[in-house]
């Protein structure tokens, strides 16, 4: 297979590459940390205007009707930043989980950013995220009531609906809550909004066919931690290019410190993980796009690997940089902030490695 992009997709990095550059320098994603949102209006308009908002969207709902791999191409840019905005909430989380579960009503919004969504999955627990849901939904007439507590809900306090997880008896279940109204918590990554919805006695209309929809969620979050890698990926070049850039400006000893050989071993460690993440993250989008046998074995090794190397290399540009890199003059700990908790949503490598070893040999017994 080829590995290499198209004009066109290279065109479109180009573009995106252009347009972060004039409206989202660093100065305007620290501006975003202390914003509820995380995005301004304009910045939200002009991306629904080029499309951003809508690469997953079918073209018959207003979209560009494209897939994983072109969104790879724009969500290594926005990790390059780290975008504050919640972009992978409502153009990836939501929109995989509308096409998906069929609630192609909500798509054109979505798109056209006058709505915005997100997916309520997450409990406490560790593990597979989808076998820790609790929550449990209830009939009452044409509406469901929901009980429970969503305690890390990306973007949950501002977005205008939720597709929410809940347990219809034992089965998994989807339900669309509108204005979830979750509660901002504190998160290790200042510049994504995180929030805690609880549930008790909101009502929600059920969405998607009927029966478990667990298989249907498991791809859901398969594709969407493939977009985190892509944007871990982004993440990770940028913290290498900080450190080298660092390293040849930083003079100790009467010479630049990347003269040093450990200097040296570590940034070729750095783009070692890199180009391991770059390539692994490219396959595994590639493998969903074609759905390829060997999708979900390639999502499980994407997570497991992409978010420790994105750990890795973004830590090591803060040891580059010294007692500077964890300061708020420089960004790199902007960067390891967003790569330790993309790590845990969705899913964290621990549990992707486990799964991994399930789908190659088999489960171990218990």
């Amino acid at each position: 297979m080829d590995f290499t992009f198209s004009a066109d997709q290279e065109d479109f990095r180009a573009a995106v590459r252009s347009a972060l550059s004039a409206e989202a320098p660093s100065a305007y994603v620290r501006a975003m940390i202390d914003d509820p949102v995380g995005v301004t209006p304009a910045l939200w308009g002009t991306m629904a205007q080029l499309g951003w908002l809508g690469v997953l969207v079918p073209e018959s709902a207003g979209g560009l009707g494209l897939g994983l791999v072109d969104l790879v191409v724009l969500q290594e840019e926005m990790g390059k930043l780290p975008f504050p905005g919640p972009l992978v909430s409502s153009a990836v989380a939501a929109t995989l989980a509308a096409v998906a579960l069929g609630v192609d009503e909500v798509l054109e919004d979505l798109a056209a950013g006058r709505r915005r969504a997100t997916v309520a999955v997450e409990e406490p627990g560790h593990g597979d995220p989808l076998h820790t849901v609790a929550a449990r939904a209830t009939r009452q007439g044409e509406q469901w009531r929901l009980d429970g507590t969503k305690p890390l809900v990306l973007d949950g306090a501002h977005a205008d609906f939720a597709f929410v997880v809940a347990r219809d008896g034992d089965a998994l279940a989807t339900f669309l809550l509108d204005a979830p109204a979750g509660e901002p918590v504190p998160s290790l990554d200042v510049t994504r909004k995180m929030s805690r919805v609880v549930l008790d006695g909101r009502t929600a209309r059920r969405v998607g066919p009927a029966g478990d929809h667990e298989a249907l969620w498991r791809r859901i979050l398969d594709d969407v931690n493939v977009a985190l890698c892509a944007e871990l990926v982004g993440t990770a070049e940028r913290a290498l290019e900080l450190a080298v850039d660092y390293a040849k400006v930083r003079v100790q000893f009467d010479r630049p410190i990347a003269t040093f050989q450990v200097i040296k071993h570590k940034a070729a460690d750095m783009l070692h993980h890199l180009e391991l993440a770059r390539v692994g993250t490219h396959y595994a989008a590639w493998a969903s796009d074609a759905d390829d046998p060997e999708r979900e074995r390639a999502a499980a090794m994407c997570k497991g690997y992409v978010a420790e190397a994105a750990d890795a290399v973004t830590a090591e540009c803060i040891q580059v940089h010294g007692g500077v890199g964890f300061t708020w003059d420089v960004d790199c700990h902007l960067l390891y902030r967003r790569a330790k908790q993309d790590d845990l949503l969705f899913g964290a490598q621990g549990f992707q490695r486990q799964r991994l070893a399930d789908l190659l040999l088999g489960p171990a017994p218990r």
